[in-house]
């Protein structure tokens, strides 16, 4: 890894396994944690190939799966990588840096009709790095393939900042929400779900 991500300079070394432990506390309490999944199915045919970018303990491309999707999940944190082994057996779970993603490099050859960042992914890459992580992410999807990004709107990357790089990354802006059950884009929204395309031509 070029330069560690933000979720490892900015934590502390217990963090990981507080996270994967809370995350394991949710699903055994019946929570919803298939929201975002729920978003990327509507978006993309029965069976898509489909990339968790930042995939953590594996609750998105979990939930994926289940609903019959090819899910490659990719984290630069290797215990999360393990957590979502060990809880999630179906989809493949990679550990490997966003900003310097090579999926072929690791076996994953082919494109993705999908991708998606959920749970603040792009504020926990390396600093400066997010416009080679819209790159990255964006290589690995099928012309009209679909990319749907979520992060909280005062975690420091501003949403005219994510959007120039998104346009540089060659992907087109289509829809914004304030949340990821679709509840309409206001100026003053905590949090923002965009989805973008890789335009076909």
């Amino acid at each position: 890894m070029a330069n560690p991500t933000r979720w490892a300079t900015d934590t502390g070394p217990e963090h990981s396994q507080w996270y994967i432990d809370r995350f394991r506390k949710l699903a055994a309490e019946g929570e919803d944690l298939a929201g975002e999944a729920r978003l990327v199915d509507a978006l993309v045919a029965p069976g898509s190939r489909i990339l968790d970018a930042g995939s953590g303990t594996g609750r998105v491309g979990a939930a994926l799966a289940e609903r019959g999707h090819t899910v490659v999940g990719v984290d630069a944190d290797p215990a999360l990588v393990d957590a979502a082994r060990a809880d999630y057996p179906g989809p493949t779970w990679l550990v490997a840096d966003l900003a310097e993603l090579d999926l072929p490099a690791l076996g994953e050859a082919e494109p993705f009709d999908a991708a998606v960042l959920a749970g603040n992914v792009l504020a926990f890459v390396a600093v400066g790095t997010e416009p080679q992580v819209l790159r990255r992410v964006a290589a690995h999807l099928r012309p009209d393939g679909v990319l749907a990004v979520g992060f909280g709107t005062e975690r420091g990357y501003p949403l005219t900042a994510f959007d120039a790089d998104a346009v540089a990354a060659g992907l087109r802006v289509e829809h914004r929400f304030a949340t990821w059950d679709l509840r309409p884009w206001r100026d003053d929204a905590a949090f923002a779900v965009t989805v973008l395309r890789r335009p076909a031509d």
